[in-house]
């Protein structure tokens, strides 16, 4: 049994190299695009309020396609669903290109939305690292693969410095970078090693149903908690560059902003599933939900440079233990036979949230009062009764007994 683990986690630590290389280098396309293209969206838009419409359907798309994708994955292989996602992120780049030099709105929101199939695929890096690796190794895998976010943190926000102004029609330059990215990312899943999951037959189980697995208790909460980390973090991060420039700092100022917050994302993924392994999913996630509890209360302190650099630092840090932990919390709750239904369902779920986020968070920044500080004042406040709900059903899945939680 040992050797068989050891010979499992191999394979599991080359797949998390490519998958890390995968996250640095396609990844860094995310924070290309929540930095730009809200700016972008209001420059094109009628109506300001309507500014994030590009970043909420680009979550939209990949909530759309969380289902879909999930059995693409089963059914061909990882490999299949990761390269329709660089086919996705390079369509959308190109429509973004054109529609900026159009002036068009709906065009820019169109190529916004495939760019949401590139994010689709990105969300099952984390599943996919866990694929062949040991229940000891699982939590660390996932980390790690997060981790490679670090680079995309700072690869991303300094492209947008580099490629923004680069081109006569400004983010021109910015989205031919991003279509770039995806043509030599797609190369590196030739060498990713994830066995197709074999199709159940005869009386081979076939595992539960979506509905027996939504009401087991610990993949609800999972859901649950990464629904709200992910989507509080999405409705702050996508105000933030509107929220930085309103209230009269720079578009670079606003990058910098970004990339500390993408930082504070991801370096925590280096240990993250060391202290999952210590101290038990569950208690990284309460401290994660704790932390984006803060970050809210340092938003609303004030609309200083440090406000920003503080609350967004914070935000993403509760983004890491929120997420991770609800992620791994997720991965030991099925059998491999399970996870294309679960795993899909998860995302879409999540990634639902998150659409309605990244909608709600241009209305309230621009639409909430007389001005952007108004605005971020909405957008922090807007966090607690997301905050409580999570709160409570971890809360709950706590206290219930031990042989209720399978």
């Amino acid at each position: 049994m040992s050797s068989n683990i050891i010979s499992d986690d191999r394979k599991a630590k080359r797949n998390v190299v490519i998958l890390v290389l995968a996250q640095a280098l396609l990844g860094a396309q995310m924070p290309m695009i929540f930095t730009i293209a809200g700016l972008a969206g209001q420059s094109l838009a009628s109506n300001p309020c309507w500014a994030t419409l590009p970043i909420s359907l680009t979550v939209l798309a990949s909530m759309v396609m969380a289902n879909p994708m999930s059995w693409i994955m089963q059914r061909f292989g990882r490999r299949a669903g990761f390269w329709l996602g660089t086919i996705g992120g390079s369509v959308g780049a190109a429509i973004g290109v054109y529609a900026l030099i159009q002036g068009s709105f709906t065009l820019f929101n169109i190529g916004a939305f495939f760019t949401g199939f590139y994010m689709s695929a990105q969300g099952f890096y984390r599943f996919a690292a866990a694929d062949t690796a040991s229940d000891a190794f699982r939590p660390k895998a996932i980390s790690y693969v997060m981790a490679g976010g670090l680079a995309a943190a700072v690869i991303g926000p300094q492209l947008v410095k580099v490629t923004a102004d680069a081109m006569v029609v400004p983010f021109v330059g910015a989205y031919l970078a991003v279509i770039a990215i995806n043509i030599v990312g797609a190369f590196l899943f030739l060498g990713l090693d994830i066995p197709t999951p074999a199709r159940p037959t005869g009386n081979e189980p076939r595992g539960r149903s979506t509905l027996e697995l939504l009401k087991t208790p610990v993949i609800a909460v999972s859901i649950i908690t990464a629904m709200v980390s992910y989507a509080l973090m999405n409705l702050v991060m996508t105000s933030t560059p509107l929220a930085v420039v309103g209230c009269g700092f720079e578009t670079g100022t606003a990058a910098d902003v970004v990339t500390a917050h993408v930082l504070a994302m991801y370096i925590p993924s280096f240990f993250t599933g060391h202290l999952i392994a210590r101290f038990g999913a569950r208690s990284i996630v309460a401290t994660g939900l704790g932390i984006l509890a803060i970050a809210g209360f340092v938003g609303l302190m004030g609309v200083e440079l440090e406000h920003f650099f503080v609350a967004l630092v914070l935000l993403g840090v509760g983004w890491n233990f929120g997420f991770i932990g609800a992620t791994t919390m997720l991965a030991g709750s099925h059998e491999s036979h399970e996870r294309g239904r679960i795993q899909g369902m998860n995302d879409m779920i999540v990634f639902g949230g998150v659409t309605v986020a990244s909608l709600a968070s241009g209305g309230l920044m621009n639409c909430s009062g007389g001005d952007a500080q108004d605005g971020w004042i909405a957008v922090n406040l807007a966090m607690i009764p997301f905050l409580a709900l999570a709160g409570a059903a971890l809360i709950w899945l706590v206290m219930r007994p031990k042989d209720e939680l399978a």
